[in-house]
């Protein structure tokens, strides 16, 4: 069944359904493989789970969320990587987004997406695409991903095929910049892509210039990226590109709050009730009524490391939970309040 990861707290976009565990782009930076082997791609989630999901079931990491949310698909691995050629699970479950217009959001490195029998059911869906996408240094670091050329023709076919198209500039390495500004933003321009998102690459252990830890993640200073990003951002809005902040440090100076650039789009209620609204948006986000009942807060143990922890969830609303989190110091230095 689709479910909640760690971003609970800080994420509008939070329910996440993979179709595949592994991944075949073989990323040196991929998040995914410090926990575990990513070599081997099985297929994950069923049609079947997703059926049930938007016919209104939900489990206990996702029962404090009452309306139609929009998924995340591809959050931990690449829904149209080359494992689905053989598979095509991914196309079968196209076809029930294209059946029910369940609003769904999908990160992708993938090329199948763009090939027309994909096309001709993404056309149909409520649907946005997230393509990742940076610079030629990046193919050297992304061996078993389509190249960059590649992706840009992906991205050329999915703009007039789909509600929106969202260019994740995800990890950012200060070495693209250049590529960023000259090449890759005039490039979206000409093709008509909304939005893009911007994070910086981060590491598990200390490398030279990333001098700033975050949580478990050694990152870029702050206002290093903080210059950058709002470099990249004014020249993205003089060419009429959205830009969006996927790095928490710095969301509140993105062009929304919702990194995944859908915060203000027909038929996509995303979930404002969470850190980044309660500390930045102007419009202070209300709990919803399920949101306020006990024991709807299940979603919360992956953020939590003990066994008291999580028996005390059983007795406590998603509200209260999130209202912790407001006074989590270790939070307040995560985004930068």
């Amino acid at each position: 069944m689709p479910n909640c990861g760690s971003q609970i707290t800080i994420c509008d976009l939070p329910i996440r359904f993979d179709t595949y565990k592994g991944c075949e782009h073989d990323c040196k930076y991929c998040f995914v493989q410090r926990k575990t082997d990513i070599s081997n791609v099985e297929k994950r989630e069923t049609t079947e789970a997703l059926i049930k999901f938007i016919k209104g079931h939900r489990t206990k990491e996702t029962n404090w969320c009452d309306w139609d949310i929009p998924l995340h698909w591809g959050g931990m691995s690449d829904p149209f990587q080359p494992a689905e050629k053989n598979h095509r699970l991914s196309y079968e479950c196209l076809k029930i987004f294209a059946k029910t217009k369940y609003p769904v959001v999908i990160s992708t490195k993938g090329k199948l997406i763009a090939d027309r029998e994909y096309l001709d059911l993404v056309k149909q869906c409520n649907i946005v695409v997230q393509v990742s996408l940076v610079s030629q240094l990046y193919d050297r670091i992304e061996k078993g991903a389509p190249t960059f050329e590649e992706r840009l023709e992906v991205v050329r076919k999915l703009v007039p095929n789909c509600k929106k198209v969202i260019v994740r500039i995800q990890p950012y390495i200060r070495e693209a910049k250049k590529d960023i500004l000259t090449l890759l933003l005039p490039k979206l321009h000409d093709y008509g892509v909304y939005g893009i998102t911007l994070e910086g690459m981060k590491h598990i252990k200390k490398v030279k210039g990333f001098d700033e830890r975050v949580g478990a993640d050694f990152c870029y200073p702050k206002e290093i990226l903080k210059k950058d990003f709002l470099e990249i951002k004014k020249k993205a809005n003089v060419l009429g590109i959205k830009c969006f902040m996927a790095e928490n440090r710095l969301r509140k100076y993105g062009d929304g709050l919702c990194c995944c650039g859908v915060g203000d789009l027909d038929g996509f209620k995303v979930n404002r009730y969470n850190l980044n609204h309660i500390y930045f948006d102007k419009e202070k986000p209300v709990p919803n009524k399920v949101m306020l009942e006990k024991g709807r807060c299940e979603c919360f143990a992956t953020t939590m490391q003990i066994t008291a922890a999580h028996s005390a969830l059983r007795k406590m609303s998603f509200k209260e939970c999130m209202d912790l989190s407001v006074k989590d110091i270790n939070n307040i230095k995560a985004l930068g309040v």
